[in-house]
């Protein structure tokens, strides 16, 4: 059976001596970033990871980090990848706790890990009871990017994508817009309109209004079916893919010529969305990385370290053939 590599070997490939190994695994201050990534790097190339167990009894520390989710939501898979991935980086094993639906179970079930003494850190995408790091605790800190039913609330509701698509479009010549917004309990959705509204103001372009709802594609197709048949040349910001997929079935059904009589935005980027006919312009929010940068801010607060800079474009546009300048029907 091959032998399990030791921070010994790490220490020997990388350079370094046995403690360096020690104190980056442990996160011991004093050691330059230049060093902790040439350990890392030796670690990852030798497939090495801490005995837990052993660090725990050295240095009263566990390696172990929990993030924690409502049970009652659908998980937000990307968002615990990007975070499993940046502490596994770091040396740690992630453990996902689910919370109970009512409040005070939360509350119980929340303590229950705090106390448990298995955890340095504690991770909530959405908010948590308490933060409670008092006695020695582990740290406990909630990113608030979602609420408790996983509405975005916090990078994700950043709606300047919006007011880019809508500058675009309008550059093309389109003057006739319509929004067919989410359900208005979304702190996304409400931005996004807002978004729409000031920009369509701002631009002195004409709005055909804003359709509220919910985020089904029957959402999109009503909208589209209750416009006059005089309506294109038209340009359609849909709050997400699945409404601007219902939009596109609609007006084709109409017989209205995509992209050239009516230009459809969407918000997502859904796997399927760059194969429609036409494909889709979207949204492309990158969870996986938000998702990192919340476990490198927990795993810096449990370090004592510095907080790690704030990542750029995590929202980006995808421009596809759904948008294109617009034309009066024949």
């Amino acid at each position: 059976m091959e032998k399990r590599p030791t921070s010994h070997d790490v220490a020997h490939l990388a350079g370094v001596s046995q403690s360096t190994v020690s104190f980056v695994f442990t996160g011991r201050a004093g050691i330059s970033e230049a060093t902790r990534e040439k350990v890392l790097r030796a670690a990852s190339e030798l497939n090495y990871r801490p005995n837990l167990a052993a660090r725990s009894m050295r240095t009263q520390r566990t390696g172990r980090l929990a993030v924690v989710v409502p049970i009652t939501t659908m998980n937000p898979l990307t968002l615990l990848s990007g975070a499993i991935a940046a502490a596994r980086d770091e040396g740690y094993v992630v453990e996902v706790v689910t919370l109970p639906d009512d409040a005070a179970e939360r509350v119980e079930r929340l303590a229950e890990v705090v106390d448990s003494g298995q955890y340095e850190g504690v991770l909530g995408f959405t908010p948590l009871p308490f933060t409670d790091t008092t006695g020695g605790g582990p740290i406990v800190l909630s990113v608030g990017e979602f609420d408790d039913a996983m509405h975005m609330t916090g990078e994700f509701t950043d709606s300047r994508p919006i007011v880019e698509m809508i500058e675009r479009l309008a550059a093309q010549g389109h003057r006739r817009f319509i929004h067919l917004a989410g359900a208005e309990d979304f702190p996304s959705a409400r931005a996004r309109r807002d978004a729409y509204l000031a920009t369509i103001d701002r631009l002195g372009l004409e709005s055909l209004g804003v359709t509220g709802g919910d985020w089904s594609g029957k959402a999109g197709e009503d909208a589209i079916d209750a416009l006059p048949d005089d309506t294109p040349p038209l340009a359609v910001i849909a709050a997400n893919d699945v409404i601007a997929t219902g939009a596109i079935r609609a007006a084709t059904r109409r017989g209205w010529r995509l992209p050239q009589e009516v230009a459809v935005t969407g918000w997502d980027d859904h796997h399927q969305s760059a194969f429609l006919v036409p494909s889709l312009t979207s949204v492309v929010q990158d969870r996986e990385r938000l998702g990192a940068y919340s476990m490198q801010r927990l795993i810096a607060a449990v370090r004592g370290s510095e907080p790690p800079r704030k990542p750029d474009g995590l929202l980006t546009i995808v421009w596809r053939e759904s948008t294109e300048s617009p034309q009066r029907p024949a």
